[in-house]
């Protein structure tokens, strides 16, 4: 007995320790993309060696109290991201699964036989009664060519190119809220612009029915005052449902109701929601950090070690059965010295004919780490495609917000002037209002290249890589 428990103790190690990988070595696409960011023209100067923006933890990032507050709330609540994380739990299981077929599986039974035997020779009869206990391995497959090892290896990428996943999730989520939030606070700005035109048009209207109803104005100039008055009354109520609707969003990001307090203010450009700027990188190589990318990647290694246990499969499936216990014919006995039993059936099996399945596995298999190594190949493209825009558009947009600034400073002194003038008989009604009109869409315009330069910020920090600490 001790010998069989020697047998069987060093055939399972040896099947645990030993054997050879046949799935191809892992090596990282290069060349799908180029190795520096774009620079020079529209694009902002890059700073080498500067810091990672996934160092920068969001909380550090983002500035503002409500906004860490919300995006806060919406981590611990979005349904997204609690799928994602559910998601990471599932495939972390299933690896434990896959890994289990790795280690032999111990089994013990006990059984008890009796009966009675006819003597034909004598007409009586003998009883018999076996007592048996067993403990041993079944079918347990001794890995020489790594079939379950580069299964077990192929579940354990898919279960970290999981959590990548629920990374990508997180930081996309993070993104997603800020945008949500900014766009909020800016279509509230855009009420009180609004607003501030819908009185500036009331005035103008009632003063010019005034000098029609005593012969200083034509009732043409009445109706072009009334356009612009009524075009300010349909921007409000356009921007009251918009403003609801923005809640809306943002509420089903986080996943639960925002408080009042929490919801921004209107975007005055006084305010600061994130850092004033990113550093810059010179190196595309940051990108590899980009969970999305990192996922692609480990799904990559998963389609290797497919092709391994594909390769595996093509070799004989070696296996082992074996047991040590106890037997005696009455239960009295069974712990007794004469009891021990034991068995050791060590088989290999290779299929002699499949019609080609093994051979259509393996090619299935090669066809899959194509397609990743494609998959890894356009997630590197996509990344350094949102990093180049964002970085293009981050080149002009304060030159955009300066000039929508004196645009609108200009339009609204032009505004003031032209009215006067109109008050004292030197200008046309007509030249009033388009002034008036050009100095509300100015103060729009100014609103929206706001908004446009802090979405920039966060787009910059999600397509660096930022948002996971």
């Amino acid at each position: 007995m001790i010998m069989a428990r020697r047998i069987v103790i060093l055939l399972a190690c040896a099947a645990m320790v030993t054997g050879c990988n046949m799935a191809p070595d892992h090596i990282r696409p290069i060349g799908a993309i180029p190795s520096q960011f774009p620079q020079g023209g529209v694009y902002p100067p890059a700073v080498p060696q500067a810091t990672d923006a996934t160092a920068i933890g969001w909380r550090d990032f983002f500035v503002d109290s409500k906004l860490r507050s919300v995006i806060a709330l919406g981590l611990e609540n979005n349904r997204d991201l609690r799928v994602a994380a559910a998601n990471v739990l599932q495939a972390r299981a299933q690896y434990r699964v896959q890994r289990a077929d790795l280690f032999p599986t111990v089994a013990a039974s006990a059984s008890h036989d009796s009966g009675r035997t006819p003597i034909s020779t004598e007409g009586g009869q003998i009883a018999t009664e076996v007592f048996s206990i067993d403990v041993g391995l079944s079918a347990f497959e001794i890995d020489l060519f790594g079939r379950v090892r580069n299964l077990s290896r192929a579940a354990l990428e898919q279960y970290f190119a999981t959590e990548e996943a629920q990374r990508a999730a997180r930081i996309s989520l993070i993104g997603e809220i800020a945008s949500a939030f900014l766009t909020l606070a800016a279509d509230k700005e855009q009420l009180v612009v609004s607003r501030e035109a819908l009185e500036s048009f009331r005035q103008s209207l009632e003063l010019t029915r005034a000098q029609f109803r005593v012969g200083f104005a034509s009732e043409l100039d009445v109706r072009q005052a009334e356009t612009g008055y009524q075009g300010a009354r349909n921007d409000l109520a356009v921007l009251a449902t918009q403003i609801a609707q923005d809640r809306n969003a943002l509420n089903l990001l986080v996943g639960t109701e925002i408080a009042e307090e929490l919801l921004p203010a209107p975007m005055d450009g006084a305010s600061d929601y994130t850092l004033s700027d990113l550093p810059a990188s010179l190196s595309s190589l940051i990108l590899l950090k980009r969970p999305d990318v990192r996922m692609a990647e480990h799904q990559l290694a998963a389609q290797e070690a497919n092709i391994g246990a594909a390769r595996a499969a093509m070799f004989p499936t070696i296996s082992l059965t074996s047991a040590v216990g106890l037997i005696a014919n009455p239960l009295s006995g069974l712990f007794k010295a004469g009891a021990e039993e034991w068995n050791v059936t060590p088989s290999a099996t290779l299929p002699l004919f499949d019609a080609g399945r093994r051979n259509a596995n393996l090619q299935s298999a090669k066809a899959s780490r194509q397609a990743a190594v494609s998959t890894y190949e356009k997630a590197l493209q996509t990344a350094f495609s949102e990093v180049a825009d964002a970085l293009a558009e981050r080149g002009t947009i304060f030159e955009q917000v300066d000039a929508r600034t004196a645009r609108a400073h200009a339009a609204t002194a032009a505004e003031r002037l032209s009215f006067a003038r109109y008050r004292v008989g030197v200008d046309s009604f007509l030249v009033a209002l388009d002034s008036q009109r050009t100095a509300y869409s100015a103060r729009q315009d100014l609103v929206t290249t706001r908004l446009a330069r802090a979405e920039n910020l966060v787009q910059l920090y999600r397509v660096f890589g930022g948002g996971l600490q």
